[in-house]
């Protein structure tokens, strides 16, 4: 499965805090060690359903742990016996503009 998903404060002091806590975030991600990449929007994530969203729920935490409130945006493509999905669906897109 593919997780699209946004997560930071629903509260902050300043910009700065936002950064810092989506850095946090992210850095959790990265660190599971599954197909992931970050766009100005969402960070998507790849992987089965019970590892994903456990990925997904530390970063919420990790939000967490600098804020009292957070806010969480989740799209999933649930697609079982797939995998490679993040880059393939990609790269059959950039075939076509190609073609």
């Amino acid at each position: 499965m593919i997780i699209a998903f946004s997560v930071a404060p629903a509260v902050t002091n300043e910009s700065a805090d936002m950064a810092d806590a989506v850095a946090e975030a992210v850095r959790v991600v990265r660190e599971s060690g599954l197909p992931n990449e970050t766009n100005a929007m969402f960070t998507l994530i790849e992987g089965e359903w019970d590892e994903v969203m456990g990925v997904v729920k530390r970063a919420t935490d990790a939000v967490l742990a600098v804020s009292p409130r957070a806010s969480l945006v989740l799209k999933a493509d649930i697609r079982p016996g797939y995998e490679g999905q993040l880059m393939r669906k990609v790269a059959a897109v950039e075939e076509r503009l190609r073609g």
